[in-house]
């Protein structure tokens, strides 16, 4: 056999093997009866431990649960780091991301991404001390974020100039904040809010920036390449929609009588969106 027609065989086989090997992981979740899903636990009202029962709750464990519901498995919740989530994922450690992960081109070389699920924006809380009212200010300011989510990227793509400290979780970003380490902390809108909400009678002491770094579509991951397992979790999402399930699930985690107190909802879960 000619070597040309040689390797035109070997990388056929090779693409009939992976498909092979891709299309079977609905069915080994399906098989081994047990749905395992990376979420943060850190990021409230997303994923977060209840005070009352220790257990993790929030928006993205409601999605995840109505997945698993849908398969007729059991749901396994696993806690992660931000800069775990995709490592994780790829090496099948997890079966799916609901961790509050951002759908953006770099990404997508990466994992395949469910229809969205929510749509935020990055903001800046500052210290009213540091005399900041507007993000162009924090140039060569010292800035705290997460570690290895799209908050530091955008950060600098705003502020070139500024000086970021990046923390494990946004909670430790957070508490740095308060302990003066820096003069302001960048997070996803929704974040913001409910942290500022925690603040109590401190919130006197800082202000939300009013400009917005960047648009954040948010959405469930997926490893590469498992078509089967995203044409499942797409459709539970569109029968969320349908039922009006989707809409109740988001005040309920988002609405007027939380935290962050949205009075609207400005997505559906009806496409992929992209983050610019």
């Amino acid at each position: 056999m000619k070597r040309s027609n040689l390797l035109s065989a070997f990388i056929a086989l090779a693409a009939l093997f992976t498909t092979t090997v891709q299309a079977d992981q609905l069915a080994d979740i399906k098989k081994k009866g047990e749905l395992v899903v990376g979420v943060l636990g850190t990021d409230e009202p997303n994923s977060f431990v209840d005070p009352k029962t220790r257990q993790i709750v929030g928006y993205d464990v409601d999605l995840a649960t109505a997945v698993a519901k849908k398969l007729g498995v059991k749901l396994t919740i696993k806690q992660l780091a931000v800069a775990a989530r995709i490592p994780e994922l790829q090496q099948g450690r997890v079966d799916l991301l609901a961790a509050s992960l951002t759908h953006n081109k770099e990404r997508e070389s990466q994992i395949d991404f469910s229809l969205t699920t929510f749509v935020t924006g990055q903001k800046v809380l500052v210290r009213k001390d540091s005399g900041i009212t507007a993000v162009p200010q924090l140039a060569g300011k010292k800035v705290l974020t997460v570690k290895g989510g799209t908050q530091e990227p955008n950060i600098r793509k705003a502020v070139p100039s500024v000086d970021v400290v990046t923390f494990e979780t946004t909670g430790q970003a957070f508490i740095a904040l308060q302990q003066g380490k820096g003069v302001g902390y960048v997070n996803d809108e929704v974040s913001i809010l409910d942290d500022y909400a925690k603040l109590g009678a401190a919130k006197t002491d800082y202000v939300i920036l009013p400009q917005n770094l960047s648009v954040e579509p948010l959405a469930l991951g997926i490893r590469k390449g498992e078509t089967g397992l995203k044409t499942t979790v797409d459709g539970v999402l569109r029968e969320l929609e349908a039922s009006g399930d989707a809409e109740k699930l988001f005040f309920k985690w988002y609405g007027p009588s939380s935290k962050v107190q949205f009075q609207t909802r400005n997505f559906k879960f009806d496409s992929d969106k992209v983050a610019s």
